[in-house]
């Protein structure tokens, strides 16, 4: 995304209008993805709906978590697919996804766990406008065909 100096919040909201995307991320979630990149190769995410630490964002090794028609591909974040489970979608097929970093511990099996550092999402509704024009999602089994 391109930022230009000058323009509000609200210019950058107008040039992205074409374009809405399901998932983003911030900077630091981009940089703890290039650390672990570096370390584990090419990643991936998957959001399940599971209890506990399974309904927050998980960061495996690409390939290490077998998506298929029981998944949607929301976006890449960062050249990493990001996968979340079709139950899980249905409560927040509403919702614009910020993948963020947080400092503690989970206990999940996702990368980042042993640097004392987890996933989040940050969510917000998209607004009418933006509902309209997002693009239909995909399931896990048909991102693999596409592949």
């Amino acid at each position: 995304m391109n930022r230009h100096r000058g323009f509000g919040c609200d210019a950058l909201f107008i040039f992205m209008m074409e374009n809405i995307t399901r998932i983003a991320a911030t900077l630091t979630a981009i940089d703890l993805i290039k650390q672990l990149r570096a370390a584990h190769g090419d990643l991936m995410f998957h959001q399940s709906g599971g209890c506990c630490d399974g309904s927050q964002p998980m960061c495996f090794e690409k390939g290490d978590f077998k998506v298929g028609g029981c998944d949607v591909y929301l976006g890449d974040i960062d050249g990493c697919a990001f996968f979340m489970g079709r139950d899980q979608f249905e409560y927040w097929q509403h919702t614009h996804l910020t993948l963020d970093v947080t400092k503690g511990r989970g206990s999940s099996f996702s990368l980042e766990i042993p640097l004392g550092l987890r996933f989040m999402i940050r969510s917000r509704l998209f607004s009418d406008e933006e509902a309209e024009l997002l693009v239909p999602v995909i399931s896990g089994e048909e991102y693999l065909e596409m592949k």
